[in-house]
């Protein structure tokens, strides 16, 4: 794995299918080619799953394409790749580079890993609690809450499940949202104390039946 950062090109933007006809086409697909993305392709999903779409939002934050609670941004974006894992900046457009092994399956249960282990991308959610309690916007005290923070970045994380399978609907891509291997993508990652891997959500090309 090279150690500098990937940096992606900007997310091309077009209108070629209306969203009316993407939310009619979106569905999931478990059987998932093994083919790569085009990084341009891979630009354009990351920035629809939780790009930064204007440069002011709520708070004086970045704007993205997903709500968080109080504008926290506590979701990380994980890209599992057969060549590693890297984080997604999406402020600078770039992958940071976190671990050299490839650890598509690990995004997997065991009991799934036959499905769908070759799929070129593997999305990892992981919420960082750490920003929601520390958010620089309204600060209500369920944001301080256990369980509170995790109704937060549970409905968080569906919120940029549900952009990633509306692009791949447009694109013509086949998408998948799942549980994962937990505990061996913390330990891999090498994550802290307080952040938490959620669920992992799959991406490519349609496997040719």
């Amino acid at each position: 794995m090279n150690t500098a950062p990937l940096h992606l090109p900007a997310p091309a933007i077009s209108n070629d299918m209306p969203v009316f006809a993407a939310l009619a086409a979106r569905k999931t697909t478990r059987e998932i080619s093994a083919t790569p993305l085009p990084l341009q392709t891979l630009a354009n999903l990351l920035w629809a799953a939780f790009g930064v779409n204007r440069a002011t939002g709520p708070f004086g934050q970045p704007g993205r394409t997903a709500a968080s609670a109080s504008n926290s941004q506590e979701i990380d974006l994980f890209v599992a790749l057969p060549s590693g894992v890297y984080l997604y900046n999406a402020h600078d457009n770039l992958l940071v580079p976190i671990v050299a092994d490839d650890l598509r399956a690990n995004a997997l249960t065991p009991g799934q890993r036959g499905i769908t282990a070759q799929a070129p991308v593997q999305l990892i959610f992981v919420a960082d609690v750490n920003r929601l309690a520390h958010t620089a916007g309204f600060q209500e005290p369920g944001l301080q809450d256990p369980e509170v923070q995790k109704s937060y970045y549970f409905v968080d994380t569906g919120l940029i499940a549900g952009n990633v399978y509306l692009f791949a609907a447009a694109q013509g891509l086949a998408a998948w949202f799942h549980n994962c291997d937990k505990t061996r993508l913390h330990q891999k990652l090498r994550l802290r104390p307080e952040q938490h891997v959620l669920f992992a959500q799959s991406v490519g090309f349609p496997q040719v039946q």
